[in-house]
């Protein structure tokens, strides 16, 4: 792969039930250098219960086919399915010589039936694939705003980076659509109008307290202004207007 050679391929994929659980899910794969290793992660939510995230560094099995993912992660004694039930997009949003960062909508919207541990969930969900290969101390990168919203027959996903380098862009039923503004209480993209409610805080923090703590070892892979990183993550419940329809959902 040469000397200074970086790929982070980074999953992730999400479940939403009718009676209000929810579970995110990352895998990711680095090479550096010399250097492979293999990152799991799993939240868990409910309306009654606090959010909880387990991470661990080892084998995970992923199997991503035009229809359907398959993934297995035996630590967390996670097992589940995602089948595709939107078209999927990809975009480069950032792109140098030495690398670029791709993002792969693979589901901007999911029919999902995933076990975690004596847990089964089934229900609406989402799936991407992120591919960096710029290390990423070296992205002109300030402030990244994603976010997605699935309903039983809508879906809408979005990215907006800024920093030196900006660029954003909008899924909407698997269809590019302009971003046109994003802000904590609304999303506007092509004629999609999405109103965010007051919701539930899913994680909050640095990097290196929220997703990476029971994978100390990545500590000697990466710069520290990586795991100073600040994270918001939220689940909210959101209303969704067009000009035809009108859809709430989370």
């Amino acid at each position: 792969m040469g000397t200074a050679s970086f790929l982070l391929a980074k999953w992730y994929m999400d479940c939403v039930t009718e009676e209000g659980e929810a579970a995110i899910l990352y895998f990711a794969d680095l090479h550096w250098r010399a250097i492979r290793a293999r990152i799991g992660s799993v939240l868990t939510a409910g309306s009654d219960e606090l959010p909880v995230t387990r991470t661990s560094l080892g084998r995970y099995e992923l199997d991503s086919s035009a229809e359907m993912i398959l993934v297995a992660h035996p630590k967390l004694k996670i097992r589940g399915c995602w089948e595709r039930d939107a078209e999927p997009f990809r975009r480069t949003m950032y792109e140098e010589k030495e690398g670029s960062v791709i993002w792969d909508c693979v589901q901007p919207r999911s029919r999902v039936r995933v076990a975690i541990g004596n847990r089964e969930l089934i229900g609406l969900g989402y799936a991407e694939c992120l591919r960096v290969t710029v290390p990423p101390r070296q992205l002109p990168l300030r402030e990244l705003r994603w976010g997605r919203f699935v309903a039983e027959n809508q879906s809408l996903a979005w990215v907006d980076w800024r920093g030196t380098h900006s660029s954003s862009v909008a899924v909407v039923d698997g269809r590019e659509a302009a971003l046109r503004s994003v802000t904590h209480e609304r999303v506007v993209a092509g004629d999609a109008v999405l109103d965010i409610a007051p919701g539930i805080s899913l994680r909050a923090g640095r990097l290196g307290s929220t997703i990476l703590p029971g994978a100390s070892g990545l500590r000697k892979l990466f710069p520290r202004s990586l795991f100073n990183i600040d994270e918001e993550k939220t689940w909210d419940r959101e209303h969704l207007r067009s000009r035809n329809r009108s859809t709430k959902a989370g």
